[in-house]
């Protein structure tokens, strides 16, 4: 297919730069494909579009404090984006202004409080560092807690230097599953759930399952081929445990749904199922990339927000979907008002 198809006209305002709050005010696009028939309500009503019996599976990954802000010894302003830890103080990483640094130079980072040496550039122009803490020695991950920033998608606009919402975004850019270090952007179908929607959520009978997926640097790159047959997704790191495994082929006996929170659950679980949908536990690697012809059989159901054009994660809501048919809800999310992207609201579709 083309990338093209994927393509949609979103104004501006349409983008949400911070937030609802509460998380669970932010509104819900509740579609069922069956009878092509769409409800807006608000994703704190999840309890009345849910029925008991009902499985939502969602990501547990925790973002990493990984952006970096520094300068070089000559005073230039220098950007970190730490990817993957690949041993004690080693990471893999994004650096910018990319084509002035060199192998060998130290970037003082945050003030000082961490210091990178640049060991290598790899193939796909992402460095290998040495990441030091104040002592001399490898920094650890409560240091770069401390003094990093959350990875935000540039379109929240927020800037270099400080900013109020700092902070804040370090508590709003966190899903309330959060617990596995390790990604570079949040799973954001999560980010609207609160403790107070998950326990109406359980006393209603839906339960919950966690997987891992840490996502990686593939979010921020964005598609550049013509023809999706043509793109490579970058493997991301995950892991579908047993209780989450037994938790999912529990609720296909039972005559449930299993509901898919974001594109990321998505893809850890058609990435772990079996022939017949069964999910089985595993962990590793995956660059699965999901497309409208794509046989998914191990979601009944996906919640999810409203995603970047030609982006990756919009074509997997088309696979899920139908293209067509979601860039119509596209078309009357944003007649309506909705709002787009991270900290955007979301959309339910229901088999």
């Amino acid at each position: 297919m083309k990338v093209s198809d994927f393509d949609y006209e979103l104004p501006p305002g349409r983008i949400a730069l911070e937030p609802a709050r509460p998380r669970d005010s932010a509104r819900l696009l509740v579609h069922s494909i069956a009878n092509d028939s769409t409800r807006h309500l608000l994703v704190r009503d999840l309890p009345s579009v849910l029925a008991p019996g009902d499985l939502l599976v969602v990501n547990d990954t925790r973002v990493r404090a990984a952006r970096l802000l520094g300068s070089r010894a000559s005073g230039g302003q220098v950007e970190v984006l730490l990817l993957e830890r690949e041993a004690a103080g080693t990471w893999r990483a994004l650096a910018r202004p990319a084509s002035r640094l060199r192998p060998g130079e130290e970037i003082a980072l945050e003030g000082g409080a961490l210091t990178a040496r640049l060991l290598a550039r790899g193939p796909a122009g992402e460095w290998r560092l040495e990441l030091c803490g104040a002592a001399g020695g490898p920094a650890g991950e409560a240091e770069i807690e401390r003094h990093g920033r959350m990875p935000l998608p540039p379109y929240l606009g927020r800037p270099r230097g400080e900013d109020p919402r700092r902070e804040l975004d370090r508590e709003s850019y966190q899903t309330v599953f959060a617990r596995e270090h390790g990604a570079v952007a949040a799973p954001t179908a999560g980010l609207h759930f609160t403790p107070e929607l998950v326990a109406r959520l359980e006393s209603r009978g839906v339960s919950f399952a966690r997987v891992t997926l840490h996502v990686g640097e593939g979010t921020f790159r964005p598609v550049t081929v013509d023809d999706t047959d043509e793109h490579r997704m970058h493997a991301e790191r995950y892991e579908l445990g047993e209780d989450a495994a037994r938790a999912v082929n529990a609720c296909r006996a039972r005559g449930g749904r299993v509901v898919g929170v974001g594109t990321t659950s998505v893809r850890v679980l058609e990435t772990c199922a079996g022939d017949s949908g069964s999910a089985r536990a595993q962990r590793g690697e995956t660059s699965l990339f999901l497309v409208p012809g794509a046989r998914l059989g191990a979601v009944d159901a996906l919640l999810t927000n409203f995603h970047l054009p030609r982006s990756t994660l919009l074509m997997l809501v088309a696979a899920f979907a139908g293209r067509e048919r979601v860039l119509r809800l596209y078309a009357e999310a944003i007649e309506r008002g909705y709002r787009f992207y991270s900290y955007g609201d979301a959309m339910l579709l229901l088999p």
